[in-house]
């Protein structure tokens, strides 16, 4: 299991004194240090997590402080429930991703440059970290949360989309990817993303900044993806210019598949699930490819006497639990998992790719491969296709 530290801490101790710039006339509530662009950085320099960091509320001011039977500093209490909200968006995105990492809202906007014109970063959170991206070169920002992630941390999207409007020559695009930390969810939504970025940054100008919520998952594979099927790298090349920079979790896998769907087309198999416990009222099934947070209703077929649910899957491994009149089980007459860390055990489904001709599967295998790269055929096909989706 990959341990990654706090972003915060990847910044070198070379640069670590680095003075600060103002982020707005008040610098006493919030301060940001300088950005390098890998283009700008001394010879030998690698590139680097930039914060646009906060630091705690002032209170040289009485009307900054009300007073309430608690005493505490209303500011302060803000900065606590952002604390708290991070470290549940933090243990829910390890939990998912299998690897231990932390975000801080609280601490403010970070990113890296992955190419000179490309950036990972985490979520904007102010029109003012608009105005500092301006003023690094971006161009585009590219935002690919759903609406309930910005609730989440409380982020005004309208207000950031009307600075960028204000800014001359920057524009915000956002592509919602709508299950964070869900790989089917990533596989689906990523030809139409890519095409809609390969249209944003052919169409804008100066520096793409790529960013979900914390930057680690769904960002980051957006980027692989783009210099995977467009810039023409490798893959494991891609990752690997990532990883130098920024410790993160992209689903790989996701990616692949992804890629095989848009080179063979993506066909769909159907699959049966079948429930015949004790007897129950309302029978579902949550995970599959839906997600862990959704639920798929089975029908009671009166004639065999069962529930069942018909559903249409692309190849691939497919985890889900049966939720039997509101308790979560798994069927011990299908397939089921090894505990995971927590002692849980799902069902799983394996969907084959059997009714592909010998060409195709070897297309898929290929592809699926640690060290996979695209042909000048294969390469043409996803510009071919991602083209048609921006059409």
């Amino acid at each position: 299991m990959a341990l990654l530290q706090p972003l915060h801490s990847y910044l070198p101790p070379k640069l670590s004194g680095m003075g600060g710039i103002n982020m707005s006339k008040s610098s006493r509530e919030r301060t940001w240090p300088n950005c390098v662009s890998e283009r700008f950085q001394p010879r030998g320099m690698t590139s680097f997590v930039c914060l646009f960091q906060k630091v705690g509320p002032t209170m040289s001011k009485p009307s900054q402080i009300h007073q309430a039977s608690s005493g505490v500093n209303a500011e302060t209490s803000k900065l606590d429930e952002s604390d708290d909200k991070s470290e549940v968006y933090s243990s829910d995105m390890s939990n998912a991703m299998g690897a231990v990492l932390t975000y801080r809202h609280e601490l403010g906007v970070n990113y890296n440059f992955v190419l000179p014109d490309l950036i990972v970063g985490s979520c904007l959170q102010t029109p003012e970290d608009v105005d500092k991206l301006q003023e690094i070169g971006v161009g585009t920002i590219f935002c690919l949360q759903k609406d309930s992630d910005l609730d989440y941390f409380g982020v005004d999207i309208t207000a950031i989309q009307e600075r960028a409007k204000e800014c001359d020559g920057i524009q915000h695009i956002r592509a919602e990817i709508s299950r964070d930390f869900d790989p089917f969810d990533l596989r689906m939504k990523l030809p139409s993303v890519i095409a809609k970025l390969e249209t944003a940054i052919r169409n804008g100008c100066g520096i793409t900044y790529v960013h979900c919520t914390a930057g680690l998952g769904r960002a980051p594979a957006v980027a692989l993806s783009y210099m995977y099927w467009i810039l023409g790298y490798k893959l494991s090349k891609a990752n690997k210019l990532l990883q130098n920079v920024r410790k993160c979790c992209p689903n790989i896998e996701a990616i692949k598949r992804a890629t095989a769907d848009i080179i063979i087309g993506g066909d769909k198999q159907e699959v049966i699930l079948k429930w015949q416990k004790r007897p129950c009222t309302n029978v579902e099934v949550s995970g599959l490819d839906v997600g862990w947070d959704q639920r798929l209703p089975l029908v009671f077929d009166e004639t065999e006497g069962y529930w069942v649910l018909h559903r249409d899957l692309p190849f691939g491994r497919y985890e889900y639990k049966y939720v039997s009149d509101g308790n979560w089980v798994y069927n011990t007459d299908e397939l089921v998992t090894q505990p995971n860390v927590d002692g849980h055990v799902n069902n799983y489904i394996e969907v084959k790719d059997d009714h592909l001709d010998d060409m195709s599967k070897e297309t898929i295998q290929r592809l699926m491969n640690d060290d996979a790269d695209l042909t000048e055929t294969e390469r043409k096909i996803i510009r071919e296709r991602l083209e048609a989706l921006s059409n």
